[in-house]
């Protein structure tokens, strides 16, 4: 199992650690999982940050910290960025108010959407056409803040 590079795509990289996470938390101490050091990795993180129930390492708080700070950053700036993101607030204001964490911040929240869409297509369970649209159009946004974010990372690293 290869560890995603945050670099490369930071949203994958954060619905990776979220999976990785509920593996360790269905497996346990399972043996076969022990054998994989970053699955056995993973777990010793959830144990010694107190996640093994529920909620998620400072590895995956921090991507998404970062990347908040960089969707923000782009809302004020980039007003193509803006108007997609514009454009979907109402339906992320309907998943929030269903949501048990409304207060959650909006990038949040299409993580966690995506995250039970796939949850959901594991299970062979159907998508609704609207939620399929909803789902396209939240990743088509978080692939423009990952693709801006790796161009920000790969700048940093030119730079002298």
């Amino acid at each position: 199992m290869m560890m995603k590079n945050k670099k490369d795509n930071i949203a994958e990289y954060i619905l990776y650690l979220w999976q990785m996470e509920d593996v360790v938390r269905a497996f346990g101490t399972d043996e076969a999982m022990q054998q994989n050091k970053f699955l056995s990795d993973l777990q010793q993180m959830m144990r010694e940050e107190g996640v093994m129930d529920t909620g998620h390492v400072q590895l995956a708080k921090n991507a998404l910290s970062e990347l908040e700070d960089l969707h923000l950053e782009m809302l004020d700036t980039e007003a193509t960025y803006r108007a997609a993101y514009m454009q979907l607030m109402p339906q992320l204001n309907i998943l929030k108010s269903k949501s048990d964490n409304p207060l959650q911040s909006d990038l949040s929240m299409m993580f966690v959407f995506l995250y039970n869409i796939m949850l959901l297509k594991m299970q062979k369970k159907e998508i609704s056409p609207a939620t399929t649209v909803i789902q396209q159009q939240v990743s088509r946004l978080l692939a423009y803040l990952s693709k801006t974010y790796k161009d920000n990372q790969d700048d940093n690293q030119t730079a002298f």
